[in-house]
């Protein structure tokens, strides 16, 4: 495996299998091993999801001061470990310990990504960046895909602590695939200004781009709702939808099957539409998800299946155009510190949408959760109609060395 893009991609599979394996095993454990709510259920997922609002600045001011492929052999580590402390939470340690160690793992997860990113440009063109990160984004679908219905099967035989056995074993392929990387491409450090000035002008930069801002505020809304889906999803699917774990990981093997078709057009798709269409197009076909689950039969399978495909596929899309263009406008040297502005929006409030999702669910039921998924899809929608991300129709100019 020569090619770094190659390793880079095994990497990403790797990390992502064991973010995914954790995702879903995490909102069933809490409700089949803990017997807990929308409301316990919402919390565990803030607590994975915080690391992306506690560690996004902070990791994206290392990639642009440190080696990064160093950083990305750390990342890996940090979601092993992660991984390790969770089975002997998820055995009977209790939700506190098994919400600490998703907040280490997602830790991991925010470096690397956020380090690959920075990494994606000195492999690739700029004409080649939308396959690039398509690439290892169909290395996160791959993931995607298979994690739900193998969790959803070994929850349903009563085995859903060896989910995070398998989220241990993925993280140890990222650190092998990781450390392969050519040293060459980690460098590039930041000049050594004060943290806090970096990272305001990181945020300046990120704020004062239309396309980034724009970006910015149409990923806030969407991610709000996404992960107020996921607080809504198993409660709504295990109730109201009459669906048991393992016919539920078929239905959510939907978003992994969404996310690949996406990954496997997006390039094609900009190239023939822009990227205005494709930036439209993730956060529009996001809203007829919810909408599909508050209409699905008791015990139908094809719908919700329908439904997470969509909101796979077009968010799939969002992304690697909405990555390519921030790689393109974004001067090599504050890519890591943009790239965590813009993660603080795209994963830093999924905190809120999941205590949000999970207490409207426990107070007015299931469905009031969906709704409130429903409306920050349209919101999405509505920012990147509004904003000069509407009017993009090709790749635009890249930014001075």
């Amino acid at each position: 495996m020569t090619n770094p893009l190659h390793r880079l991609a095994a990497a990403a599979f790797g990390l992502h299998a064991a973010d995914q394996f954790a995702m879903a095993a995490l909102p069933l454990t809490a409700v089949l091993a803990f017997g807990a709510g929308p409301g316990l259920v919402g919390a565990l997922l803030a607590a994975q999801a915080a690391a992306w609002l506690a560690f996004s600045l902070p990791a994206g001011l290392l990639v642009d001061r440190v080696g990064r492929v160093r950083l990305l052999v750390a990342a890996t580590v940090a979601a092993a470990t992660g991984s390790a402390l969770a089975l002997p939470a998820a055995a009977g340690g209790g939700a506190a310990m098994l919400g600490a160690a998703a907040f280490v793992a997602s830790c991991g997860t925010v470096l690397f990504v956020l380090t690959a990113g920075s990494l994606v440009p000195d492999f690739a063109t700029r004409e080649g960046l939308a396959g690039a990160n398509a690439r290892l984004e169909l290395a996160r679908a791959a993931a995607s895909l298979g994690a739900p219905p193998l969790v959803g099967a070994l929850a349903g035989a009563g085995w859903a602590v060896a989910a995070y056995g398998l989220a241990l074993a993925a993280a140890g392929i990222a650190v092998v695939a990781a450390r392969g990387l050519p040293a060459r491409a980690s460098a590039r450090p930041a000049a050594r200004a004060p943290m806090r000035a970096q990272l305001m002008e990181g945020a300046r930069f990120v704020l004062g781009h239309p396309l980034l801002r724009g970006i910015f505020g149409c990923a806030l809304a969407w991610n709000f709702g996404f992960f107020a889906l996921l607080a809504v999803l198993v409660p709504f699917a295990l109730g109201p939808l009459g669906l048991d774990p393992a016919r539920l990981g078929l239905a959510q093997a939907g978003y992994g099957a969404g996310m690949i078709l996406g990954a496997t057009i997006a390039a094609t798709l900009q190239r023939r539409l822009g990227p205005n269409a494709v930036l439209l197009a993730g956060p529009g076909l996001s809203v007829a998800t919810p909408l599909l689950l508050l209409g699905a039969p008791s015990g139908g399978v094809v719908l919700p299946f329908a439904a997470m495909l969509l909101v796979g596929f077009g968010p799939m899309m969002w992304l690697i155009c909405q990555t390519g263009i921030r790689q393109i406008v974004t001067p090599p040297a504050m890519l890591g510190r943009a790239g965590a502005v813009l993660q603080v929006a795209i994963y830093g409030v999924r905190p809120l949408g999941a205590l949000a999702g999970g207490t409207l669910a426990a107070a007015g039921g299931p469905a009031a959760g969906m709704w409130l998924v429903a409306a920050a899809f349209a919101a999405s929608f509505l920012v990147a109609a509004l904003s000069d991300l509407a009017r993009l129709r090709n790749l635009p100019a890249a930014a001075p060395a």
